[in-house]
């Protein structure tokens, strides 16, 4: 197969995010802005840079080849978890942290721990022991954190005194660790780490980890049969959860535990230590009760700062929350008659309609969020009590930015241009001018041609991809659904985003294709996102349904008797549900990595939508689909990561199983190594090829 170019392009340059800027720190004064970003559009290393507000100047930091010597980047395994959690796949230099005053820089490379002075640029490594994950300096610079072995550990700035600070007991085993999330909180509450130092640098508040009473997955590569499994914790629906604690935990080694009532509130959704002390987000099992605590560092006891109670499930997927002003008002969501606004102290401040999506920064009694009205959009607004709410970007996109000392660091997505661009600059001064810093990512090979419509009675929003080369009169075309179409990812943005270069790549082998957000998506506020409460795929299905008729009614040149569908993880999903459910109206589908069988999933995010299982089993009956199978009649193409930690394969395999139990041909393709992540390299491109021979096959497409 000849890989085309657009696919290709799409690996090589990890979908566009190959040297682009990305991860902003600000000094507190807002003269210098450190970033991550490689060397060109197709190189996988992140290097560390430095901007110079006042005169534009970049200055590189470091850089991976010239600290190893030309020697490989060897990723340990737990920081190749790590990254798979946060869907990471580059290289070199991939996260750092900072001490407060962003004079002090650490990062891991190569399990290895690395320190830089930014302001001279000197760059050193520490002798700690490996390998070393999430390295992170004491807000006063003279320590360094870090992760190994399942211990929490520090070190001296200058390279000495390391020493574990809370480690497991040696008859605890690698079940137990300090410093890290679990599963759940990286996977399905947004939570990527496991401890915060103190204001002070004298003490951290860190988690315990004990996995010991969850059920044991083993993954194994076929390819390999020599290979041993990898075992994995993995806290499947119905069955316990890890036990997570936190502590306080002084550089001398002393521990005290931080105490709540654990068997009401078992999840750890956010925690941290501020100005006003350390304090903890806690949330019931069956997510419908969230407490934030205030933790006293004296003896560990919690007091109750503010309460959140919702009927289906409190949202805990607001970036940024919670957070303190420094006057000690609690910053988070407030949900209200079909509105997310921002609340500050227990007030909603922001108007109804303008849905919170994240809180970006709290920087003295300013808060710095994001919010929209129109849902594709995302824009920067500000709150202070003195100026009230304001709002800082115009121009149709999503925004995005961090502000601290003055300076804005602002990263616009728009529909008119491909990319990221990133200009810095300070909102509060007249006449100041935008400082850019440097982009070095490709252009996409294609152009995109895409109409954006709110259809039908609910508005669904749509992007309609159609060929560069159809004309009116033309033959009409075979439509490609090509939804995500679940809660927590939208598709349907107002920017050039690289999943949308795929849907047009599709458009020009001879479709038109259609991308549609429904049911339970984001950005529409919670009552929208709550249809899903009880059924999973149900209300999805649904919407594409209707996004396809409503369409087709305003575009002719769409042949509604030739509809395939293609998606992946919940996507994948809502692929092999159309055909199976839906045959009237979809005659082809390609599922990716797909949930057939809500039980076999994580319990903090299925649980979330469909309770618990012994009390709703119908609730996973209706949102499975391996019941679906006798009723197949249309091509089933399924693919599926071998590797997969998160959706497993082996729901993929049942599906299968029972479709040939009952007589029901399909395709199956099994990608040895691949895990959820969607495949690299030219695996990805092949992939995409070998869907596109797979819907021209079935759906009489082509040019």
């Amino acid at each position: 197969m000849v890989i085309p170019a657009l696919p290709r392009q799409l690996a090589r340059t990890h979908r566009f995010a190959l040297g682009a800027p990305s991860r902003f720190t600000v000094a507190p004064d807002g003269a210098v802005v450190l970033f991550l970003r490689s060397r060109a559009g197709d190189d996988p290393v992140g290097c560390l840079w430095a901007l110079d507000v006042a005169t534009g100047r970049e200055r590189l930091l470091a850089d991976p080849a010239a600290l190893l010597g030309g020697a490989a980047d060897e990723v340990p395994p737990q920081e190749r978890v790590r990254r798979e959690r946060a869907r990471e796949q580059g290289l070199g230099i991939t996260g750092y942290a900072t001490d407060t005053a962003a004079r002090l820089a650490a990062f891991a490379l190569s399990g290895r721990l690395w320190v830089v002075d930014t302001g001279s640029g000197a760059c050193r490594r520490l002798p700690a022991r490996g390998p070393v994950v999430d390295p992170r300096p004491s807000p006063d610079g003279r320590h360094v954190a870090y992760v190994c072995g399942g211990a929490l550990r520090v070190i001296g700035a200058g390279g000495g005194g390391d020493r574990a600070v809370a480690a497991p007991g040696p008859a605890e085993g690698p079940d137990v660790f300090f410093g890290l999330p679990e599963h759940a909180a990286s996977e399905s509450m947004g939570r990527d780490r496991g401890y915060w130092w103190a204001p002070d640098g004298e003490r951290l508040l860190t988690t315990r980890v004990d996995n010991r009473e969850v059920r044991l997955r083993y993954l194994t590569d076929p390819a390999d049969p020599a290979a041993p499994p990898r075992t994995m914790r993995y806290p499947q629906v119905g069955t316990a959860n890890a036990d997570v604690t936190l502590w306080i935990a002084d550089l001398a080694g002393g521990r005290l535990k931080v105490g709540w009532d654990r068997a009401a509130f078992e999840y750890l959704p956010a925690a941290g230590w501020d100005g006003h002390g350390p304090f903890a987000a806690v949330l019931s099992r069956d997510q419908r009760m969230l407490r934030l605590l205030a933790v006293d560092p004296a003896d560990g006891t919690t007091a109750v700062l503010a309460e959140r109670r919702d009927e289906h499930w409190v949202e805990v997927l607001v970036p940024g929350v919670p957070a303190r002003t420094a006057s000690g008002l609690v910053v988070g969501p407030l949900d209200r008659d079909g509105t997310r606004h921002l609340g500050v102290g227990g007030t909603p401040v922001t108007p109804d309609g303008l849905q919170l999506r994240e809180v970006v920064a709290v920087d003295g009694e300013e808060v710095l969020f994001a919010a929209a009205a129109e849902p594709t959009e995302r824009h920067l607004w500000t709150y202070h009590p003195d100026r009230g709410v304001r709002r800082l970007t115009d121009r149709p996109g999503v925004h995005s930015g961090v502000l601290r000392g003055g300076t804005l660091v602002h990263t616009a997505r728009t529909p008119d241009r491909p990319g990221a661009h990133t200009t810095v600059l300070r909102p509060d001064e007249p006449g100041a001018v935008p400082v850019a810093i440097a982009s070095y990512a490709e252009r996409p090979l294609l152009e995109l041609r895409v109409g954006h419509a709110a259809v039908g009675p609910r508005e669904l929003r749509t992007h309609l991809f159609l060929p560069s080369w159809h004309r009116p009169g033309d033959a009409p075309l075979p439509v490609l659904v090509d939804p995500y179409g679940g809660p927590a990812t939208q598709k349907v943005t107002a920017e050039q985003s690289p999943h949308a270069f795929v849907s047009q790549w599709f458009a020009e082998q001879g479709f038109a294709v259609l991308v549609a957000d429904g049911a339970g998506t984001p950005g529409r506020g919670p009552r929208w996102e709550k249809e899903i409460s009880g059924d999973l795929v149900g209300p999805p299905l649904a919407d594409q349904v209707a996004a396809l008729h409503a369409t087709a009614g305003r575009h002719p040149e769409l042949d509604l008797g030739r509809v395939g569908i293609r998606g992946w993880s919940f996507g994948g999903t809502l692929a092999a549900a159309a055909v199976l459910r839906r045959p009237d109206v979809f005659h082809a589908a390609v599922a990716g990595a797909p949930v057939t069988d809500q039980r076999l999933y994580d319990a903090c995010w299925k649980e979330r939508f469909l309770g618990p299982p012994g009390l709703h089993p119908e609730r996973y009956e209706a949102s499975s689909l391996l019941a679906d199978a006798p009723g197949l009649s249309r091509p089933l193409l399924l693919v599926h990561g071998l590797a997969d930690d998160n959706v497993f394969a082996a729901g993929t395999l049942r599906l299968s199983a029972a479709l040939l139990a009952a007589g029901k041909p399909h395709e199956v393709l099994p990608l040895s190594g691949a895990t959820h992540s969607a495949p690299a390299g030219d695996t990805f491109a092949r992939l995409l090829g070998h869907q596109l021979d797979f819907l021209r096959r079935h759906l009489r497409a082509g040019r």
